[in-house]
């Protein structure tokens, strides 16, 4: 779920915000780029705008979205023109596939290939709801931890 892919991206980002040179895009590309491969599922936070109903068409859920493959690709391409925003942009997208690859959905990491990556948990059942609260719990405590030092 969204929600989940948000702050499971936040608690990464909060992992690597001490290191990053340029702070202000950081945390923004890191959260868009975190909801960015549901793009081809109606349903989703992004994908429910009309602008994404031509791609949703040709397009299967999970498919080339969902993979390792769109992420590193993206991410060189960024690199060459907007290299400040490239790391932040892998990381998010990147978190969004591990989340997914955990679900009983699966992925396909490395499109084209048929070779899928399935976890043990449904989405927006128990298990999410729990990892969810606990990368809350998380956050809160690397931004305690940010205000203290």
């Amino acid at each position: 779920m969204y929600r989940t892919h948000l702050v499971f991206a936040l608690f990464l980002g909060l992992i690597f915000f001490p290191y990053m040179q340029d702070k202000i895009f950081f945390i923004p590309v890191l959260l868009l780029s975190s909801m960015l491969p549901d793009i081809d599922c109606m349903h989703s936070k992004l994908g429910k705008h009309w602008i994404w109903r031509p791609l949703q068409w040709c397009i299967k859920h999970r498919g080339v979205f969902h993979s390792f493959t769109l992420c590193l690709l993206a991410a060189l391409l960024i690199s060459f023109t907007f290299p400040v925003i490239a790391f932040p942009f892998f990381l998010g997208y990147a978190s969004h596939l591990f989340g997914d690859a955990m679900t009983n959905e699966g992925i396909r990491p490395w499109w084209p290939t048929k070779k899928e990556l399935k976890g043990f948990f449904k989405t927006g059942g128990k298990v999410e709801k729990v990892v969810f609260i606990c990368l809350l719990v998380g956050c809160a405590v690397l931004v305690l931890k940010f205000l203290i030092i």
